[in-house]
This record gives structure tokens, sequence and C-alpha cells, in this order.
């Protein structure tokens, strides 16, 4: 059984702390979420992880079955490509809303996270690299101010953080390493052609570093949360 964190801040949110772990691939598909151990992980009620699992499943993450619990989602290939494909076309018309409404603010803030990314990478924390990028991406269509499309997305990062854990080839970080500078120079130029060839070429990358043809790794949840222990 895991250990309650015993932190002074609890209880945490879960419906977050467990997005973080699909997203920074510390949950891989396949792993059960046992109702009980999440909630003496999280110091919570069940009924707070139950609420959390039944937002996960509406984000298509997570896939509650009856009599047998709740499981991080496990795409299949077919499913995996319909979701890249889904991605590509909401994350193109994103980023040209972007371009029409980036403030100077905006640009500031996205410059931060591209930065906090960065110290990812150059720190080998590569699970975290991948979280970051994803904050990125959804932080452009908040940038962007179309709601259907932030909720559309905030869905797909994470199902894609799934299909990269499962299909990725060992290309490395999906996103290359100063792709998200020069799309974000595009956006606060407001060149919406230019901003859009570099999101299709960008994402383009993710779906080159996954070869559909393996087996997926499935874990269990043991340690998935073990840095939340750290004091």
């Amino acid at each position: 059984m895991l250990q309650s964190l015993g932190k002074q801040d609890a209880p945490m949110d879960a419906y977050r702390q467990l997005f973080d772990g699909i997203l920074s691939q510390r949950l891989s598909p396949g792993t059960k979420l046992n109702e009980v151990e999440l909630a003496e992980l999280f110091n919570v009620s069940r009924t707070l992880i139950r609420q959390a699992l039944q937002r996960l499943q509406l984000e298509q993450v997570v896939e509650i079955h009856k009599n047998r619990g709740a499981y991080v989602a496990s795409p299949t290939p077919d499913l995996a490509e319909q979701i890249l494909l889904a991605r590509n076309i909401i994350e193109l018309a994103v980023v040209k809303l972007a371009c029409k409404h980036c403030t100077q603010a905006d640009a500031l803030y996205l410059q931060q996270m591209i930065n906090l990314e960065q110290s990812a990478i150059d720190q080998g924390d590569m699970a975290t690299a991948l979280r970051r990028s994803g904050e990125f991406h959804l932080q452009l269509a908040i940038v962007a101010g179309n709601q259907p499309f932030i909720h559309a997305l905030r869905g797909l990062i994470s199902q894609t953080s799934l299909i990269i854990t499962m299909y990725n080839h060992g290309g490395g970080n999906a996103c290359a390493r100063d792709e998200h500078s020069h799309l974000l120079e595009a956006v606060k130029c407001g060149d919406e052609s230019k901003a859009q060839e570099l999101m299709a070429h960008h994402l383009g990358h993710i779906k080159q570093g996954c070869d559909f043809t393996q087996s997926p790794q499935v874990a269990g949840l043991q340690g998935a949360f073990a840095h939340l222990n750290a004091s």
C-alpha cells in the first residue's frame, strides 16, 4: 500500500495531481487507479478521488469499467493516429487565433514557460519537459481565446502523452529544442501563415517519433507519486 503523504498542504488537488501524473508519464497506460490507495496518497476522501477520475474519463485519459475500476487509457494504434490528427487540426486553428490576440503580457508568460521547459531539458528531466511542453500548447489555446479549443486540447495533450509513452521509439523529446521559441516569435509578429507552418512541422515530430507496431509498455501504480513524499 502506498504511504500517505502527510504533507501540511493536504488535502491535495487530486484531479490536478492525476492529470500531471499522466502528462509527465509517471502514470503509464493501463495503470490501475485504485481509489483507496489514491485517497490515502493524496489524503482526501474517496469521493474526491472518484470525482477526479470521472473528470479525467470525460477527457478520455482514464477509462472506468464496471466492476473492474479505473485505468489510465491505452489508445490503440488507430485511435492514436486519430488523436494526433485531431490535435493537428485544432492547433493550426489555435495558433492562427493566437496571432490575432497575443499581447505583450501573453508573450512574456509564454516565454517564461519555454524557459521552464528548457531548464527541465538541460537537467535531463524529460518527463517534466514533456509536461511543460503540454502546458505551453495549452496556454496558446488560452491566448487564442476559444474555450472549446482549450477544453479539447486539454484532453488531446494528455492523450498525446499516453501515445508517446506507449509508442515512442526512443527518438527523444517530441518537441524539438528551439521550435517553441520560433513558434512564439511568429505568434508575436502576427504571422499567421508562418505560425501555422511551424506548428504543423512541430507536431509532425510526434507521429514521426512513434512506432505503432511495437507492443506498449504498461506499469503499475507503485512509485508514480513517490516524488510527492519528499519533504
